[in-house]
């Protein structure tokens, strides 16, 4: 009987390599835990159309939204590990939730297998112009000057906008207003009229209100130059190892095959490297930024161990 079991056990493993082998057999799902229109759903969709054209099944995107990302990613944590589940995941997923939300439906570390980063997006810190100040150090004076007058921006308590400013004030030991938004356009709005003194936002979004004269760009949140605006010093020019960049990355249900995994992180790689999809990231201010799984495992590691601390110091807690 011993015997027998063993040589089932062994079939199995063999079953189970040859169809990794040849995944994928049919549709595959690119769960995104935000609202269509967004920029993680345009990741989404980017490497569905390229994942079609190569493998020749449907990739097809799925928008879960709600709970800050929670709900789309409970779904795949839950989902068969067989290859045709994939969560477009973000720095909040699986970085900044698991400290700020009293209880997740799932577990960020056990329940999911990092398959590869996409990109990162650089925030731009941006201030309204009658704001007294044209450099980083010029609003640290101010804000020091003026402690909690002044108010920042953000698309939510516990999201990577709040949290850059809330890094920014601990690394500087200043101290503001926070006053959240439903989304970045909402921010932008208020900021350009003046409701609010300054924000971290997308850049995105940010950047084209810079150009057209109505805020004034004070520094990136990564701590290289953006490309898309080349001109602007990083934050880390004055505050050393400053970093308070957004991320997306892709993400399997814990136990998916290791061959699926390596070659879906393989085909994001080619597809990132495509001259086609490089124009459309830099259009938007993103930095392709694949990786191997164990990389993107060890990259979150450190984000996690980051955004934690800045959660903790905050005191920002979402039941």
């Amino acid at each position: 009987m011993r015997a027998i079991m063993c040589a089932l056990a062994i079939m199995g493993a063999l079953a189970s390599a040859a169809g990794a082998q040849e995944w994928p057999t049919k549709q595959v799902n690119l769960i995104v835990p935000f609202s269509a229109g967004g920029t993680t759903d345009l990741f989404g969709r980017l490497l569905a159309q390229h994942m079609h054209q190569k493998l020749g099944q449907p990739f097809i995107v799925e928008n879960r939204a709600g709970a800050g990302g929670n709900l789309g990613a409970a779904a795949v944590a839950k989902a068969p590990a067989d290859g045709y589940t994939f969560l477009v995941g973000t720095v909040s997923t699986h970085a900044i939730n698991p400290f700020i939300y009293s209880k997740l439906p799932y577990d960020t570390v056990k329940d999911f297998q990092p398959v590869s980063l996409i990109a990162r997006l650089p925030n731009i810190l941006v201030v309204h112009p009658s704001l007294p100040a044209n450099n980083v150090a010029e609003l640290i004076a101010h804000l020091k000057a003026n402690p909690d007058k002044l108010s920042y921006g953000s698309s939510g308590a516990g999201t990577s906008i709040h949290l850059a400013a809330e890094l920014f004030k601990i690394r500087t030991g200043t101290t503001m207003t926070h006053v959240p938004f439903r989304s970045s356009g909402d921010i932008m709005n208020n900021l350009t009229g003046g409701h609010i003194n300054l924000a971290f936002d997308n850049i995105t979004l940010a950047w084209p209100q810079v150009k057209a004269g109505r805020l004034r760009a004070l520094a990136v949140s990564s701590i290289e130059r953006s490309a898309i605006a080349p001109d602007v010093p990083t934050v880390a020019d004055t505050i050393p190892g400053f970093e308070a960049t957004s991320w997306h990355g892709v993400f399997a249900p814990a136990g998916t095959p290791k061959l699926v995994v390596d070659k879906m992180a393989a085909e994001m790689k080619r597809i990132l490297e495509l001259p086609e999809v490089k124009d459309k990231l830099f259009e938007i201010g993103a930095v392709a930024s694949p990786m191997t799984p164990e990389d993107f495992a060890k990259f979150i590691e450190g984000e996690r161990a980051k955004w934690q601390d800045v959660v903790k110091a905050a005191g920002v807690k979402v039941d």
